[in-house]
């Protein structure tokens, strides 16, 4: 019988008390810690080539390195550490030199600021805006009503291009900044490098996403209503 589909955002178990975190400890049937041994076995395997053993082991000591006051027991951990730091930090221990940094024209003002401590840091710094190359929504068969700009010509985003320019221009890790949903998903699939994330774009909530979770049985309970979720044709 085929197992269920891995679901671990409905574990009912409390953390410390999970298969995942302890050896002895439950599991639903629906836990993957159970039941897909095969990809974790493959995934171990991965791990073996050099470069990326390298990269989730320093990934793992950043994530240690990002609390402090550990020496009083896991009750008294505390973040120390906002994530730009923890990205210039993490670079460092890859002994990158050459940072790709990829933003949306919207967070234009931001993007100088953060190439700017980028550079402070010792990093040579290649960046791309999302509307380069100056092509028309239409090429890719976006009507005029379709537009934020009604009537007015309208650059599309080209991250396909963004990252064929990071990869002509052989950056070593490349930091995604506000590209729009779907925009961000295509740059991540062509580019070589490998990527990490340091703003998400979230336009109506000063690119804060999870504030619409943390109120989702206030002000934001309509989401979850199906009615929300419909689209228009």
């Amino acid at each position: 019988m085929k197992n269920e589909a891995p679901g671990c955002a409905r574990c009912p178990f409390a953390t410390q008390e999970r298969v995942c975190q302890k050896e002895e400890g439950q599991a639903p049937s629906f836990c993957p810690t159970a039941t897909k041994e095969e990809a974790i076995e493959k995934a171990l395997a991965e791990l073996k080539k050099p470069e990326i053993l390298e990269f989730a082991k320093q990934a793992s000591i950043q994530e240690g390195e990002g609390y402090g006051d550990k020496e009083l027991g896991f009750a008294q951990v505390k973040p120390i550490k906002p994530r730009v730091m923890e990205i210039i930090e993490f670079a460092h221990k890859m002994k990158y030199q050459r940072l790709g940094l990829i933003f949306c024209i919207g967070l234009r003002k931001e993007a100088k600021v953060v190439e700017k401590l980028f550079a402070s840091h010792g990093f040579e710094v290649v960046s791309a805006l999302c509307k380069l190359g100056r092509t028309p929504k239409e090429t890719i068969g976006v009507r005029d009503d379709q537009k934020i700009r009604i009537g007015h010509s309208e650059s599309m985003c080209n991250p396909i291009a963004q990252a064929f320019i990071m990869n002509d221009e052989n950056t070593e890790f490349n930091i995604v900044m506000g590209l729009c949903v779907g925009h961000d998903s295509l740059f991540l699939k062509y580019s070589k490098a490998l990527c990490t994330v340091l703003a998400v774009k979230d336009r109506l909530l000063g690119h804060n996403p999870l504030a619409a979770i943390y109120t989702i049985e206030s002000y934001y309970r309509s989401l979850q209503s199906s009615a929300s979720s419909r689209t228009g044709p």
